[in-house]
């Protein structure tokens, strides 16, 4: 693939102490892809221009830096990149978060997919945890990508589990915000007027929503299981089973909680009426649960739904 003619932009955002740490291994595995035809371009959404990536970034001729001045959350920064890989010209735009490693034929498989299989709109590599602390590989799973559940509910295929193989080149919802590839004419066919990402949703969830939207569209996604990235994940999936929701909420900030519950009822809300009776009972049982959660644990979230449905 190292020969091919498409034009691959790799874009991810920084923010912080929170990033920088990671960015001299992220920035070294890039630089080892057996693909080399791509282009990094980056969005700071550090408040201060000279932050401790900038200074890291600087020092590289591999990526473009856009500085917003303020932090912009995940869908409106990842907007900005797409549409400037847009205007560039790409076949394809490569979302990844820096907190990455990427092993050297990772690029070379997604792209290589992607043009193999024009009726994908996405696709997503296998991700392992990165045990970043140790700077050491793992073999358990982080995802494979986006699954969905009855009643617009969304899970990590995967997530927590010893890789065998088991999920690689599996169907798949679409790609985690953690790492994927899109078609470039994919994500402006799914456009929301000039958004590819929902900017309502500032952070969470806004993968579930796009990857939703291209299956509504009639795009498929795939989990490439020859791609192996590997991922120091801060925040992990809630999981499929409702123990696993409440055991793994503990380990959740509040922020954290706000957003994802938040975006979870503006989902609700936007494709509501395009789900059938079944779907829809599952939405309203799924609602009585969280309710009853909500009042016993968390009442702060009570304010969140409110201004929602408001």
């Amino acid at each position: 693939m190292s020969g091919s003619t498409s034009k691959v932009i790799v874009g991810f955002i920084t923010y912080g102490e929170s990033t920088a740490k990671y960015l001299p291994y992220f920035l070294d595995s890039l630089k080892e892809q057996s693909y080399r035809d791509f282009t990094v371009l980056v969005a700071d959404n550090s408040p201060e221009a000279n932050n401790p990536n900038q200074e890291i970034l600087q020092k590289e001729s591999l990526a473009r830096v856009i500085h917003s001045g303020q932090n912009l959350g995940f869908a409106r920064a990842y907007n900005i990149l797409i549409r400037e890989a847009e205007k560039r010209g790409a076949d394809y735009f490569v979302a990844v978060n820096p907190d990455m490693l990427v092993e050297s034929n990772a690029l070379e498989e997604l792209v290589s997919t992607m043009e193999e299989n024009k009726d994908l709109g996405s696709a997503s590599p296998k991700i392992r945890r990165w045990d970043f602390a140790n700077n050491r590989k793992t073999s358990v799973i982080d995802t494979c990508g986006i699954k969905l559940k009855k009643g617009l509910l969304f899970f990590d295929m995967g997530q927590g589990q010893e890789d065998q193989g088991q999920f690689d080149d599996r169907e798949i919802l679409g790609p985690s915000g953690a790492a994927g590839i899109y078609r470039i004419p994919a994500l402006t066919d799914v456009k929301e007027g000039e958004n590819y990402f929902d900017e309502m949703m500032f952070m969470y969830k806004e993968d579930c929503d796009l990857a939703y939207r291209m299956r509504l569209t009639g795009y498929r996604s795939v989990c490439v299981g020859r791609s192996v990235f590997y991922h120091d994940r801060t925040a992990s999936g809630e999981g499929e089973s409702n123990l696993k929701v409440a055991l793994n909420r503990k380990k959740k900030s509040k922020q954290v909680k706000k957003w994802s519950f938040t975006n979870q009822q503006t989902i609700f809300i936007k494709y509501w009426n395009i789900q059938t009776l079944s779907h829809k009972l599952a939405i309203l049982w799924y609602q009585i649960k969280a309710l009853g959660f909500i009042l016993l644990f968390e009442r702060y979230l009570l304010s969140e739904w409110w201004k929602v449905w408001k």
